[in-house]
């Protein structure tokens, strides 16, 4: 990536099961670079089961960061949207914000 081209940050929350799923669609889009946390706690804002590991609510989230190209941003939301509208019951949600400086 070169660093001076404009970059966007994309925070994805997601339930586990779609961990595998995810991957595949940032090497589709030959989208090399990620962060991942596994066994993240959370719930949604408006709808969907708490994701908290326990006896109660046993499901758990993963999270992950991805930098991309600003001009390839809407490919990979497109592609995220598509999998959740999919399954929704499952639960991914991201959210963008400007890189405002790399090294």
């Amino acid at each position: 990536m070169e660093t001076n081209q404009a970059l966007k940050s994309v925070f994805i929350a997601y339930n586990q099961a779609y961990h595998s799923l995810i991957i595949r669609i940032l090497d589709r889009q030959s989208l090399r670079g990620y962060t991942s946390w596994n066994h993240v706690q959370g719930r949604g804002s408006h709808e969907g089961e708490p994701h908290l590991g326990s006896h109660a609510w046993p499901a758990m989230n993963n999270a992950m960061l991805v930098v991309v190209p600003a001009e390839r941003l809407e490919r990979l939301l497109e592609a995220l949207r598509e999998l959740d509208q999919k399954t929704p019951e499952q639960g991914l949600r991201a959210f963008v914000w400007n890189v405002e400086q790399s090294i």
